[in-house]
């Protein structure tokens, strides 16, 4: 599975790259922080496969990779999907590694 760590994805962000951020955790959660990313919960998200772009790189993350981590799995075996990166320590490392001001839970 391919992976991007929070520091890549921050610089993306930072040099506002083309690319979906997909979160798959649940709406509690996304509401308790988020990165800005599209909310498709892990259960729904092969039925939302049709949302998630396939022309561009894709990153998916969850509260620490194990949950995106699935979903990528699935995703690539059910469509065919090839540009899928899964945010490596989600975003948990990111509030350790990037900002601070994320609450954690």
């Amino acid at each position: 599975m391919k992976e991007v760590d929070v520091h890549a994805l921050k610089a993306m962000q930072d040099a506002k790259e083309d690319f979906q951020l997909i979160d798959v955790r649940e709406a509690y959660e996304y509401d308790i922080a988020n990165l800005g990313g599209q909310l498709i919960p892990l259960g729904t998200v092969l039925d939302h496969a049709d949302d998630i772009a396939r022309d561009k790189k894709v990153v998916v993350h969850c509260r620490s990779g194990k949950r995106s981590g699935l979903a990528i799995t699935e995703l690539e075996k059910t469509y065919g999907f090839d540009n899928l990166y899964n945010l490596k320590g989600g975003i948990l490392a990111y509030s350790d590694e990037i900002d601070p001001t994320l609450t954690k839970y």
